[in-house]
This record gives structure tokens, sequence and C-alpha cells, in this order.
């Protein structure tokens, strides 16, 4: 059990036990020289949720208790099984759930109000296992609960858990425990369980389960797999985009970015104009994420290129202004992202993608064999990149235009969206062409690059003149990205040489 805030939790395991099971002989676990126990306490927890239920839905629990235990406390699941433990002490103001739970779980809620949807109250005798210093090696709690759905005519629930978190113990206390708890007739869960599984049965809001895609399968299991990752990954970067991680930005750009060209490349399997609605505020997404991430790109690549300059060719305070201007624009995109992902339109585009995966408005193509629509499609996706390739061949004598290599970068990314999108069917031939693609949209994506930051070398070696300050450094700078575009481009030219075959089909 891993923990993001308040107080840490402890490493342990969970147990779903029979009501009148006897606790087992603690005494008997490794290291354990005595078994203290503790006076019996209880306290009650209110679990918030939509009306809807959507948290339920997803195996989220968020719960606010009071007494002895008082406090919020949000658990989520994570990829390897684990749950995930959130907590903050109580709000001494409004009495409100604190806002960084909230960030935690705005993509899920989006802008539906929390209410109080069941009540559990908990009688817990603490078991303290002290080892031969009489140190805390670990805590057993036995826990007995009995709940209530608010707002619901179904009864409530009894049950019981056992849980074990270590304080001074390792692995191998816990491992035991495993074997003793085993033989009292206890199973291996997770704390309430019980009740998530209450409260998703009544849940009007099920998470989209995505489609098998299968080589011999239909055109829209393949297309609707790639999706559902995408929507996936939006979902999982919105609450790491919310509290700072350095990455999130960038990944979150990433699967918007897939999202959308996967619904270009693949339009004609949705009816109507879907693809290109959700298309139109995808982009509007990206933009947003685009604004920081290409403030974050500059800002790591000008650093690394100063701190390997001589230090009499740096003159002025150029790695200073460099940094205040990025930190400045960066700060300001972030602030910009924030406001747009509480914002209707951006809750009102994640339920679109809810609805284009639960119940997808799919076309008679879409029910064609995978293989052969698929492959058109990514042949289209080549053949629209040789095109842009051959509007960009270097003109004799000339440097070949930045605006022609980005098409072909965004031709590039296509295709290999295209093709990773194909995995399922091409195998080994469309996990090839995706690779050849992802290099040449990485070549020219460093060309990009350097793009931008020419740009704002420009604006800050002319702004030096009114500061009095010498713009020598800027323009050395500036020498030395074009030196690497040129050299970008180079690699562009090899890569595309030795480009494969186009076809996903062996």
């Amino acid at each position: 059990m891993a923990s993001d805030s308040g107080d840490a939790a402890k490493p342990g395991r969970a147990y779903d036990v029979e009501e009148l099971a006897p606790l087992p002989a603690l005494h008997t676990l490794p290291g354990v020289r005595r078994v203290e126990q503790g006076a019996e306490a209880e306290f009650e927890a209110v679990y918030f949720d939509t009306d809807d239920l959507v948290l339920a839905a997803r195996g989220i629990t968020l719960e606010r208790r009071t007494g002895a235990q008082a406090g919020w406390q949000l658990e989520q699941p994570t990829d390897d099984g684990e749950r995930r433990v959130s907590s903050s002490p109580p709000d001494r103001g409004k009495g409100g759930l604190p806002k960084p739970l909230l960030q935690l779980v705005r993509v899920h809620v989006r802008d539906k109000p929390l209410v109080p949807v069941a009540r559990v109250l908990t009688r817990r005798v603490l078991h303290r296992l002290r080892g031969s210093g009489d140190e805390v090696l670990a805590d057993m709690l036995d826990d007995h609960l009995r709940s209530e759905q608010l707002g619901s005519p179904s009864g409530g629930s009894r049950w019981r858990e056992w849980s074990i978190e270590l304080v001074e113990g390792n692995q191998d206390l816990l491992d035991a425990c495993d074997a003793l708890c085993d033989g009292s007739g206890a199973q291996p869960g997770s704390r309430n369980s019980t009740l998530r599984s209450e409260l998703s049965r009544h849940s009007r809001q099920p998470e989209p389960a995505a489609p098998r895609a299968k080589r011999k399968g239909e055109a829209a299991a393949v297309v609707l797999f790639f999706l559902h990752q995408q929507v996936g990954s939006v979902k999982e970067q919105d609450p790491l985009v919310r509290s700072g991680e350095p990455e999130a930005i960038h990944k979150m750009r990433v699967a918007s970015r897939r999202l959308r060209s996967c619904l270009a490349t693949y339009r004609k399997l949705l009816a109507g104009d879907t693809a290109g609605e959700l298309r139109g505020e995808l982009k509007w997404l990206a933009g947003l994420l685009g604004e920081a991430r290409d403030a974050q790109v500059m800002q790591d690549r000008l650093r690394d290129i100063l701190a390997g300059e001589p230090t009499e060719l740096v003159l002025g305070p150029v790695a200073r202004r460099i940094d205040e201007q990025l930190t400045t624009d960066l700060k300001a995109a972030r602030a910009k992202i924030l406001r747009a992902l509480d914002t209707k339109r951006y809750f009102r585009l994640l339920d679109a993608l809810d609805g284009l995966l639960s119940d997808p408005p799919l076309t008679a193509l879409a029910s064609e064999p995978a293989r052969q629509v698929i492959g058109r499609r990514v042949k289209r996706e080549a053949k629209r990149l040789r095109r842009a390739v051959t509007a960009a061949e270097q003109p004799p004598g000339g440097a070949t235009d930045a605006r022609a290599l980005h098409e072909v970068r965004i031709r590039a990314k296509r295709l290999r969206y295209a093709a990773e999108a194909a995995f399922p069917v091409g195998g080994k031939r469309a996990q090839r062409l995706a690779e050849a693609a992802q290099r040449v949209q990485q070549s020219l994506g460093v060309h990009q690059d350097t793009v931008l930051t020419r740009g704002l070398l420009r604006r800050l070696g002319a702004g030096s003149v009114l500061q009095n300050e010498n713009g020598f450094s800027y323009g050395r700078l500036h020498a030395l990205e074009q030196f690497a575009a040129e050299n970008a481009e180079a690699t562009f030219r090899r890569e595309w040489e030795g480009f494969p075959s186009t076809s996903i089909k062996p």
C-alpha cells in the first residue's frame, strides 16, 4: 500500500475473514516476543461519491472519518493490484473535501458534486506485535464493520477484516502472516473491499471495457482498443499534471495527440462527424499542453548547451535571462493548463471520449476484416508521408524550408500512430514501420526544437541591447542551434533512405 499525502501508509496486508473466526496465534510469528492488546475503539466514516457512483465503478473510495481516526482518506487501485492511499487531516474550516484529494479524482467526477453515499461504523481492536527488544514490529488490526448505504432502500452489511501494518518488521513477517491467516480461513483482500463491491454494483457510470483486438477480427476492435489505451493514459496523467509531476504534461500531450491522430486515420470507421468534433477538442487540449512542453524542452535544451560552452564565450547574464524568460513562460502555461482542466469544456471532452468508447457510432466499414481495413489506412498515411518528403526536397543551393520539414514530421507522427494502432494485426511489420516513422519524427523533432530556440534567442538577443548587455552569446547560441538543425536534417535524410516497406500484411 502506497501513500501520496498526509501520514505515510505503512506496508501491510489485508484479509477478509468470517465474523466469528478466532484470531490466529500471532505470538508464533517470526521475531514476535509478545502480543500487546490495545483498547477497543470505534470510529465512523462517511463515504463520498457522485450520485451515479462513478468512483465506486472504478474501485475508488473516498471517506471522511470522525472520532479518533478523524480525517480524509482516498484509496485508489494501482496497476499492480495494490491500493494507493492518500490522506489529509480534517478541514477545520468549511469541512469540505481538501483540494489535493479532489484533484486526484477530478478526472472521474468532473463537475459532478460529491455527496455522502454510505456510512461505515468500525469497531477495532489493535494487537501490537513486539520483538525481543520490545520494539513494535507490526500492528494487527481486527476490524468489525457495519455499513449503511445512504439514500438507498437496500439494507446495510456487516463484515470483518484483519490487516497487518509493518512498523519495524520486515517482509518475512508479512509472508509468515499470510500463511498464518490462511490457516485460519482468512482470504487475501483489501480494506473495505466488501463496501466497494456493494457500491460498484449500484453504479450507473461503469468504466467502458476495452474490446479484444484480434488479428482475424473486425477493424472496429483494433481501433477501439487503441483509443481505450490513449483515453486511459489521458485520465492517468490528469491528476499528475494537476500535482505538478514534471513529465505528466508531456505524457498527457502525447496521449491526446495519439487520440487525435487515430481519429483522423480511422475516421471512416465512425459515423457522422464524430471524429472531426473530437479532433477539434483534442487539438485544443494538446495546444494548451504544448505551450508548457515547448518551454520545458527549450529550457532543458539551452541549459545543456550553455553548460558545455567555454566560460569566456558566455558574456553577460545569458543563462539567467534565458532561465527567467522560460520559467515565466512555463509558469504561465501551467497556470493556463490548470484553469482549463477545471472547465466544462474539458469535462465535456472527457464525457465525449467515454461516450465514444462505451457506445461507438460505427459504420459498416468498421465490421470488415481488420487486416484489410487497417492495412489500407496505414498505407494511405505512408503515401501522405512520401508526398510530404517529396515536397520538402532541398532546393539547389538552399536550405530546406523549416515549415516543409515540420509537415514531414507531422506526417511521420501520423504514420507512426497508425502503425502502433495496427500492432494487433500487423505484428512485427507494423512495429518496424512504427519504429522507422518514430526515428524520422525524432530527428525532425530536434530540428523543430531548434526552430523554437532560435526564435527565443533572436528575441533575447535583440532585447539585450535595450538592457545595455552584450548580445554576442545569444548570436553564438543561435549559430550552434543552426548547426544542430543542419545535423538533424542530415539524420532525417539518412533515416529516410532506409525507410522500410509500408505494408503491414505478410
